[in-house]
């Protein structure tokens, strides 16, 4: 071999040696490989409250009977299957590597005071606390500790969108929540232009006339889980003027907008929230006759 080749073989030896030092330095270790351990175990149908503490401020979910509320930093329902997963997904953080017990190293994986703290509790008392880091080198992975532990993990899955979210992101959305083949009856109004989508037996008519199943359908399943953007929680001075109006099975649903603004201003008689929607999602359900012809 050429002088050149035997220095490159030095070279890689050198750094093998250097590796397998570094990596058993006291608190520092990597251990791969699937043990079958979770980072925290609990009962997650006992859990009634969470708190997840982020570095834009905390954010507190309790569960009310059968739904979840969000109580911090506002008062307002939040989604339920969100809340739920993350529940489960907490109960489901499988330990694959540990990477390192130092605390000085908190800090590089983003696992140290600074970072977003889920705590778990049923009945006041805590179940189980975590502390969610950076993504893994994959991005398939997350760096984790347990709260009061050193050791820190690499656990499967992206958790930063699990449990992440602001107060916004964990509320929701929904502004109606019914199942597509329940509804009978829509009526559209635009002013003076007023028209009916009905059901006759299994079959849809719009003002008599057999409708398009398929425009039909697309629009039932907008409908029936019709979702906001946003939330409006302060008063409005003047309500913007009303370009909408549908009523569902008698459910009102009034969409307001004011020229040239992309966001609809929307309100359900269903309830007393203020929404705000963009006008992509409005016009999958703001049909016109012509929408539903055969």
């Amino acid at each position: 071999m050429t002088r050149t080749t035997w220095f490159l073989l030095g070279v890689l030896v050198a750094l093998i040696v250097a590796t397998i030092w570094v990596m058993q330095r006291p608190g520092e270790q990597s251990t791969t490989g699937d043990n079958g351990n979770v980072l925290v175990s609990y009962d997650s149908s006992a859990v009634d409250r969470v708190d997840v503490i982020l570095t834009s401020g905390p954010v507190t979910l309790a569960r009310e009977g059968d739904t979840w509320t969000l109580v911090t930093p506002i008062h307002a329902p939040a989604d339920v299957r969100l809340v739920n997963a993350a529940i489960g997904q907490g109960k489901a953080l499988k330990i694959t590597t540990l990477v390192s017990s130092n605390p000085a190293k908190q800090q590089v994986f983003q696992v140290d005071s600074t970072s977003t703290l889920v705590r778990l509790f049923a009945k006041g008392t805590e179940l189980a606390a975590f502390r969610v880091g950076k993504p893994g080198p994959s991005y398939t992975e997350t760096y984790v500790r347990k709260e009061g532990s050193n050791d820190v993990y690499l656990t499967e899955g992206m958790l930063s969108g699990v449990f992440g979210k602001s107060a916004r992101d964990w509320r929701n959305k929904a502004i109606m929540n019914l199942r597509p083949e329940d509804i009978r009856t829509v009526q559209f109004h635009y002013g003076d232009t007023t028209f009916a989508l009905t059901r006759s037996d299994s079959t849809w008519e719009v003002d008599g006339s057999p409708a398009g199943e398929y425009a039909v359908r697309g629009f039932l399943a907008s409908v029936a889980s019709l979702q906001c953007d946003d939330f409006i929680d302060t008063a409005l001075t003047a309500m913007p003027p009303l370009v909408g109006l549908l009523e569902v099975d008698g459910t009102q649903i009034g969409f307001h907008q004011r020229p040239g603004d992309p966001m609809f201003t929307v309100i359900a008689t269903n309830g007393t929230q203020i929404y705000a929607m963009s006008g992509w999602r409005a016009q999958q359900v703001l049909k016109r006759r012509a929408d539903f012809s055969r």
